[in-house]
């Protein structure tokens, strides 16, 4: 697809938008704080992309419908999309492009894409989740973009790992950090590029990857074509797309995107009140544990004495998913649910599970996940002023009728 391709079909992207086609019943009570009824949800269809939940586009902010994740890998077309920077790349000459690999190292590269697709690959399942998603659900409120469940997907990622590229061009011994910048301009020249950067340990860890792939096809142009950095269990503001200049620098790096933008509190869920902003933050890592439901969600009728299916998704930073389970008593107690494929610890885990309704009644259930490493999803609500790490047992409003 070629620039012009590509700016007529944005230009038309707009005209798409439109709103969902279910209606809730007027007897169904209210969702959850936060979820918001199908018809409220504008939809936009962007290149190579299927009709998206639209936020922004300039830059696009455009997050995926919960039905595609009832599968086990998140469609190239369904995947979410999250820019910084206007200036997003339309077009890439492959003839031209090169990955620069530069900074202190011993023998600077510039590597073309067939390059990359000749060294050894390296394949693996991660969930790629925006910093922000479920920004929607804090209370109180906070600015950014307003994301409900879906600003993440799951994808099968090949590329070559990084550290294989800094081993070749002779990473020096005294690098510590290791920056990673995308061919996104900034529209004016007082706003700082996008670049972020990675510990050298992180940087050499085997399952930092440059992925060329993904579902085992090319990467959408909204996604990072012709390669993005993956980096497997960290939100998505370390997956840099179109993926152009790597550099090992002796130094910490101290730009915007690491030291103003994307820090949260110093403690494990980023929890700061409202009234009592934190004095010590620290850029955004690793995610924390999280379970949702997909199918139904929000809220969800029933009749009684009839079986409702509900299922959803669970993942965490690495260790895998040890099991979920849902409560209709606010935690008091929980039932388990049936686990589905297990494709590696940064995947998605889908769950599963059968309820009856016994009477005519509103009940909430509760899921939580727990990882394999021990760590629990949390019932109270973690908040911070930037939207970030929400973690709480997600909420379903199912109401029971005769």
């Amino acid at each position: 697809m070629n620039r012009k391709e590509f700016l007529a079909l944005t230009a038309g992207a707009l005209a798409a938008l439109g709103t969902g086609a279910c209606e809730r019943g007027d007897s169904l009570p209210p969702p959850p704080p936060g979820y918001l009824p199908p018809e409220q949800l504008p939809l936009a269809r962007f290149p190579q992309k299927v009709p998206l939940l639209y936020h922004n586009d300039r830059a696009p902010l455009l997050e995926t419908p919960l039905q595609y994740f009832q599968t086990d890998l998140t469609p190239n077309e369904a995947f979410f999309v999250r820019w910084h920077l206007a200036g997003i790349p339309t077009q890439v000459d492959l003839a031209s492009w090169r990955l620069q690999i530069r900074g202190r190292v011993a023998r600077p590269l510039q590597l073309s894409l067939e390059d990359l697709r000749a060294m050894p690959a390296t394949t693996l399942v991660a969930v790629n989740q925006c910093s922000g998603n479920a920004r929607r659900f804090f209370q109180p409120r906070v600015p950014g973009g307003q994301w409900g469940n879906g600003a993440m997907g799951n994808a099968r990622w090949t590329g070559v790992r990084l550290a294989e590229l800094l081993q070749r061009a002779g990473l020096a011994a005294d690098a510590v950090e290791v920056t990673c910048r995308g061919l996104d301009e900034p529209p004016l020249p007082t706003v700082p590029p996008f670049v972020k950067s990675l510990s050298r340990a992180h940087a050499l860890h085997p399952d930092t990857l440059v992925a060329y792939a993904m579902n085992d096809g090319p990467l959408p142009f909204l996604n990072g074509f012709p390669v993005r950095l993956v980096v497997p269990g960290w939100y998505a503001t370390y997956w840099v797309k179109s993926l152009t200049y790597i550099d090992a620098l002796t130094q910490p790096f101290q730009g915007f995107w690491m030291t103003k933008a994307y820090r949260v509190p110093d403690n494990p869920f980023g929890n700061e009140r409202p009234d009592q902003p934190a004095t010590q933050t620290v850029p955004i890592g690793q995610f924390v544990v999280r379970s949702i439901f997909v199918a139904p969600a929000g809220v969800a009728p029933a009749r009684v004495g009839r079986p409702l299916a509900l299922e959803g998704v669970a993942f965490d930073r690495g260790s895998g998913i040890a099991r979920v389970e849902i409560s209709p008593d606010e935690g008091r107690s929980w039932q388990a649910t049936a686990l589905g494929p297990d494709l590696g610890g940064y995947s998605f885990r889908r769950w599963r599970a059968i309820i009856v309704p016994t009477r005519p009644e509103n009940v909430t259930w509760w899921v939580r996940a727990t990882s394999r490493a021990g760590e629990v999803q949390p019932l109270q609500p973690n908040w911070n002023g930037g939207g970030f790490m929400y973690a709480v047992a997600d909420r379903l409003v199912v109401a029971a009728r005769s």
